[in-house]
């Protein structure tokens, strides 16, 4: 695999900076390879190549073969699953079962995009009678793309996926900290017969490799996933050319349960909600609001899961791996600790294998309860497997304490009351609402994004090739 290059029109080849970043697995701590270190120079020699594709044969291509190579890539890339696996787990940390459903999810963008390249249709404006007005749809230019290190595989379909669908020509800039599975699927889409310049992908620190991404002048459209931070940056550096981006900036989503819900179904879905991938989710179901009259009876049993929660290496394979560096795990820790200096009672602990490697970046999932409402395990992301427990009285007050954070990504609502079902789902102010259910198993059909500190516009489902493109109208005048 070519980890020690960066792909520009359609060439592997080494970074103008002549530096690497050492790749560390999250299971065990240790240095097993490198990525060039991409600079300015690099970025601008992968967005002239994306801007020359748009005038030569990615261009010119029709939107079904545009389909067709993308449902090619998506067989190289089942075909390619387990290896595709093997270097996502060693790289995230994730355990392998996850790993595996990551890579499938990945094919499925590339799938599910591939069929809709040639649909995305335009529309007609019935207007005054001596006039016929059209309304279609055109790719932006060129895309640039800034994915996070928690779903490297599955932010590459998602992102890239659409973009291409509707005829952009991309430069995608990697987290530093994981971005091997992105690497390995470029050259399976090199393989499929992508023309040059129509992906171009360059590693690098965010600080350098990303900010020159964000700043260069020949973007047309900006894709960011992370932090609210960094995502402000961002949509500062694209509002110097009037730019638009659409940003996914995280969340402290919040599980419902109503005095109703069905305990059976619930419970392992809040447990998978905060455990999945480390709790390094943006929609992790962080906080369970739980009515007061089955406060401890629920808490009471979700307790005793995570207590039986297992954590261990992605070759292992446990319920919960390694968090993705040692700068992680330390802020997680912090979370921790002031949660201990707090006083917020810790319910319930998962436990650190034996077998897990001494020097991993560990951390066991837990659960805090009662946790006020103020507190910062209750209004801040922890992208981390800790979950704040908090009780309400009734339904106004269980939708205040979910909307009364700077984020609005993803709810979950649990009660059998169909008309409670529809009154909450209402007042929830946030991107997605799962009634009896939560995140859906990826839903690559449904839009997906959030409000208020969540970020803004929409990925996945038929949203996301709205966003990837804009329309044009076009009046004809007629005797």
């Amino acid at each position: 695999m070519n980890n020690d290059k960066i792909f520009i029109n359609g060439l592997w080849i080494d970074s103008d900076s002549d530096n690497f970043i050492d790749v560390t697995c999250p299971s065990d701590g240790q240095v097993f390879t490198r990525i060039p270190s991409g600079n300015a120079r690099d970025i601008d020699l992968a967005v002239n190549a994306a801007r020359a594709s748009l005038k030569g044969e990615w261009g010119q291509m029709v939107p079904a073969d545009r389909g067709r190579l993308m449902l090619k890539l998506s067989a190289l890339i089942s075909a390619d699953a387990e290896n595709l696996a093997q270097i996502e787990a060693r790289d995230t940390g994730k355990p392998m079962t996850q790993a595996r459903a990551d890579i499938a999810s990945c094919a499925r963008y590339f799938e599910f995009y591939g069929g809709a390249a040639d649909k995305i249709h335009g529309e007609t404006i019935p207007y005054l009678k001596e006039y016929f007005v059209s309304v279609i749809r055109e790719p932006h230019g060129v895309t640039g793309h800034i994915i996070p290190w928690n779903y490297p595989a599955q932010m590459f379909g998602r992102t890239l996926a659409p973009a291409l669908a509707t005829g952009n020509a991309t430069v995608l800039k990697p987290a530093e900290e994981a971005c091997l599975s992105c690497l390995r699927i470029t050259e399976l889409a090199n393989e499929a017969g992508f023309p040059p310049g129509a992906i171009n992908v360059v590693t690098g620190y965010g600080t350098i490799a990303g900010a020159a991404l964000t700043a260069h002048p020949g973007l047309d459209f900006v894709s960011f996933t992370g932090s609210p931070v960094v995502g402000t940056l961002v949509q500062t550096a694209s509002a110097q050319f009037h730019r638009p981006c659409v940003l996914e900036l995280g969340g402290k989503s919040p599980q419902i349960i109503f005095s109703d819900a069905d305990f059976d179904a619930a419970l392992p879905v809040v447990v998978a909600g905060i455990v999945q991938n480390g709790g390094q989710t943006c929609s992790a179901g962080s906080r369970v609001l739980v009515q007061r009259d089955i406060y401890d009876d629920f808490i009471g049993q979700l307790g005793a899961r995570i207590s039986n929660l297992r954590v261990g290496s992605h070759q292992q394979d446990l319920n919960c791996g390694p968090l993705i560096s040692a700068k992680q795990r330390a802020l997680v820790q912090g979370f921790v600790a002031q949660a201990e200096k707090d006083g917020l009672p810790r319910i319930a602990q998962a436990t650190l294998d034996t077998g897990a490697p001494v020097d991993g970046f560990y951390v066991q999932p837990a659960l805090y309860g009662p946790v006020p409402e103020g507190n910062p395990l209750a209004q801040k992301e922890v992208f981390g497997p800790i979950l704040a427990a908090i009780p309400f009285e009734d339904e106004a007050d269980a939708i205040r304490i979910a909307n009364g954070t700077d984020f609005g990504l993803i709810a979950g609502v649990w009660t059998a009351d169909g008309k409670r079902q529809m009154r909450v789902a209402k007042a929830l102010r946030c991107g997605q609402v799962f009634v009896n259910n939560y995140g859906a198993g990826g839903g690559v059909e449904l839009p997906f994004g959030g409000v208020k500190h969540s970020g803004h516009g929409r990925e996945k489902g038929f949203s996301a090739l709205h966003e990837f493109t804009v329309t044009k109208t076009i009046v004809f005048k007629h005797d």
